[in-house]
Parts: C-alpha cells; structure tokens; sequence
C-alpha cells in the first residue's frame, strides 16, 4: 500500500473507556474473567469477597499466583496488553482486567508481589473520574487506605496478586445506596457468583485440569457443579467423537461427548435430581455445553441445531476446543459467547439427534422398565443408526424408533405427536406396538 502522509489520531480515553464498560459482562461474568487471571498466573486458591459498606461497598479478588513486577502491573493495566498469549492460555484480546472490573466499578486498584524472596510489592489503579478529568490513559499509584492496605498484606508472605473493586456505581442502587435493598442485591449477587464460578471452572475445582483450584465467596468454599452427573451410575455415556476442523489458515480438533442423564425416579436421590437441574432448570440446560481450554464457556441451547424439547431435556453433550480454535468460534471480549462454524455444524447435526433421540426414549420410560428394557432398547437403537437389517424386517418398536428420529430431524417431531395422540385413540394396540405411550 503506498501513502502519502500518515496521521496520528489517538481516541479520547474518557469516552472509549466509558463505552466499553457496556462489552457484555454481568457481575458474575466479570469476577470470572478475574478469576481467569488467576488461574493462568498459577494460582491454587482464589478468595473472593464481596462486602457491603453503603456506597463505600467494595469486592476483593485475591490469590496466591505467580503474581506481576511493577512493568508487568503497568502493562497489564493497558488496554489490549501486548502480553502474547500461548495454546490453552485462558487470556485472548488483553482486554479481561479492565474491561470486566470497570464494567461493575469507577476505581480499579491492582495490588501485586512476585513469589520471589527479594520482590517488592506494588499497587497501580485505574480510575475513571482521573481518565475522564484528564482525557488520557494513566494509571495511579493509590493511597495506603484500608482497602489497600489490607490487600498488601494478602500478598506480602509468599506472593500473589490482589484486584479491588471500588465505587460499585453499576452494582448498587444510585439512589439510595446505603439501603436494605442494596445489601441485599450484594448478597444475592454473592450466591449468583458462587454458582456461576462453580459451573464454569468445575473442572478445575474437581482437579481434572492442573494441581487442583480452590474458590471462595466470603469465607465458603465454592462446590463445583458438573452438568454431566459423573456420579451417577445409571447415566448413559455415549461413544466420543472427534472433528477436525479447518477454517482459512486455522486447523484443530473438537471433541463431542455425550451424555443422557438418569430420569428422575433413576437418580441416587431427589435432592442430587434437583440439584443437576442447575441455575436455568432441566429444559433450559439440555444441550451443548461449550469448553475453551477446559473452562466452560457457553451452555444451554443446541446452538440453532434443534429446538428445546421438554422430552430431551435429560440431553447435555460437552463439545472441547483448544485456544488455537478461537478465530473459528469468534469467542467475543468476554468469553461468554462462541458463534458455532457451519463447517462444523453439519458434522453434529446427526450425533446430536441421535442423543436427542436415546434422550426422549429414555424420558419417556419409568425406572422399571427402563431398567428391563434398557438392553434392548440399546441394542434396537443402534441398528436404527447404523440401518442394520442382518435380521430381517424391523419390529414395531424399532419402527417406532426410527419414526421419532426421523420427525426430529425434518423438524417435526410435533406433528409425529399429534399423530400418536390420534393413535392412541383410534387404534391403541398399534400406538402401544410403536411405543407411542402417553
């Protein structure tokens, strides 16, 4: 490209960091950002507390990681860091610390010490009364108030890094900040968090990834919340699948698992039932359950695939990615939303309704005959899929089998119901025959 003159045109500070406080965090979408951090810093324990004081309320993330020199602080301060980021790195545009803690407060103050003997601890803060004063991008050194303080203290023995949040103006009521309500929007806003960090790091708090995790909101341990039921002996575990996927100059696997929880009556008790039903409950939570580097992403929803169907709600499926993927997902700043590639897209479809379908059959099934029936049930499924005709013509279940797996994938599974209710009327020993029960 040829040129003649180039110009230097800096956006205005004040007004960029004021709009990209609006980027799409909710508050326990930005303490998990923080928490990111964390975690890629090496951290084995995050505590977390959320404290009301009126307007003066405050929130403290605090952990035991490798922490940052003063060059790292500052850089990691700036808006889109030039940090590089490796394979399996939680981290992405630079952006998280600042655009999920200013997304919640006014004043960003980070407090750090590396685990090194002879490292000094350090404290920068951001703030956007300064920025908007000044119109620049500067970061502060903060005063020795309590809150400070107090975080160095947390970091002063073997290292660690600290972030507080202050001025909580998109947190507390404007009005009247000092009420009721709002110590009580805090402490909901405490167990929202706790939930929501127990269900997107589950698999680091369960120890499956790195040395083992360990989270806590206001002095309680967060308990990890894994959507597959791994605990439960009459789950159904289909067979792994893994895709490689290829888009422009970006190549790499994606893993789908799959899994058909236990039916009520087939759960170990009803408070485990009710507890896998999860923040949005059993319908809302069917589907595909989207990992980025082992930390859960996105959930709920069968991502324009199929609809939500209250027969398939016993259906979750995990579907793994690595870093090296992120340009295919288009994962956005906050890590919250991935965009599903058509390429890969096709190549679900069909596992997909095939986990619907072993879902519905097993919905529809009391625990007795679930129970005598699951190995042949199994069994017919399977030739339904594979179109195994070695033993002749198909038995009326299998039939009725192959018909709901066709209606739900030409999108009509509701009319094949409304023709099973008219079976049931009209010719009941052939609707029994299909498996149409009520």
């Amino acid at each position: 490209m040829s040129v003649r003159n180039l110009y230097s045109v800096a956006p205005s500070a004040a007004r960029l960091t004021d709009s990209l406080r609006d980027i799409g965090y909710d508050f326990p979408t930005a303490v998990a950002d923080v928490v990111d951090n964390s975690v890629a810093a090496g951290a084995s324990r995050v505590e977390i507390d959320i404290v009301f004081d009126g307007s003066d309320s405050w929130v403290m993330i605090a952990d035991d990681g490798q922490g940052m020199s003063a060059n790292g602080l500052l850089e990691a301060l700036r808006y889109g860091s030039r940090r590089d980021y490796g394979r399996g790195d939680l981290g992405r545009y630079g952006l998280g610390l600042k655009t999920a803690s200013l997304s919640q407060c006014r004043s960003l103050t980070v407090v750090s010490r590396r685990r090194a003997a002879t490292a000094r601890t350090v404290a920068r803060m951001v703030d956007l009364d300064l920025i908007a004063e000044m119109d620049d991008w500067v970061v502060a050194e903060p005063e020795g108030d309590e809150q400070v303080t107090r975080a160095r203290a947390a970091v002063a023995g073997s290292g660690g890094t600290v972030v507080l949040w202050r001025r909580l103006d998109r947190v507390l009521p404007e009005r009247n900040p000092e009420g009721g309500w709002a110590r009580r929007r805090l402490e909901a806003l405490a167990g929202k968090t706790a939930d929501h960090l127990g269900t997107v790091f589950h698999r680091f708090l369960e120890g499956d990834v790195g040395g083992g995790l360990v989270i806590t909101v206001n002095g309680e341990k967060v308990r990890p919340w894994n959507p597959f039921a791994p605990n439960e002996p009459a789950r159904q575990v289909l067979p792994p699948l893994r895709f490689e996927v290829t888009v422009g100059e970006a190549t790499g696997a994606v893993v789908l698992q799959r899994y058909v929880l236990p039916s009520r009556d087939q759960f170990s008790s009803p408070a485990e039932f009710e507890r896998l039903s999860g923040q949005l409950n059993w319908n809302r939570q069917q589907g595909l359950y989207v990992y980025r580097a082992q930390r859960l992403v996105q959930w709920g929803g069968w991502n324009g695939m199929r609809g939500i169907d209250e027969h398939t709600k016993l259906a979750r499926a995990s579907l793994d990615f690595d870093t090296d993927l992120d340009v295919v997902f288009n994962i956005n700043v906050a890590k919250i939303r991935v965009a599903m590639p058509p390429q890969l897209r096709q190549l679900l479809e069909r596992p997909v309704h095939e986990l619907c379908l072993r879902a519905d059959d097993a919905y529809r099934k009391n625990s007795r005959s679930a129970s005598e029936g699951a190995k042949g049930a199994s069994g017919q499924l399977a030739a339904v899929t594979r179109g195994d005709a070695s033993t002749g013509g198909p038995s009326m279940p299998v039939v009725g089998l192959a018909l709901r797996a066709a209606a739900m994938r030409a999108g009509e599974y509701a009319a094949l119901q409304r023709i099973g209710e008219t079976l049931r009327a009209e010719a009941p020993d052939v609707a029994a025959a299909l498996g149409f029960r009520d």
